[in-house]
């Protein structure tokens, strides 16, 4: 795998630390950064297919109102 090296915010260098030895999910700051990187690529992809479902014409919300909608029904 390839190596980088990033300089991180006072802030979020502490973040990372204490995700990574108080809740345990991972073994180090690389595995958290590597799966925050994931998630954002994932939700990137699922942006770009709203987009383009907004702009087919197929449905007439807008994110925006899918999103109100989506949240609407969880609290049932």
């Amino acid at each position: 795998m390839p190596r980088q090296s990033i300089t991180l915010t006072t802030g979020n260098d502490t973040w990372l630390k204490e995700q990574v030895e108080n809740v345990g999910d991972y073994a180090n700051k690389s595995e958290l950064v590597n799966d925050l990187i994931r998630s954002a690529r994932r939700a990137e992809a699922i942006n770009a297919k709203l987009t383009v479902a907004e702009q087919s014409g197929f449905v007439e919300q807008s994110a925006d109102e899918m999103l109100t909608e989506f949240k609407s029904e969880l609290k049932r």
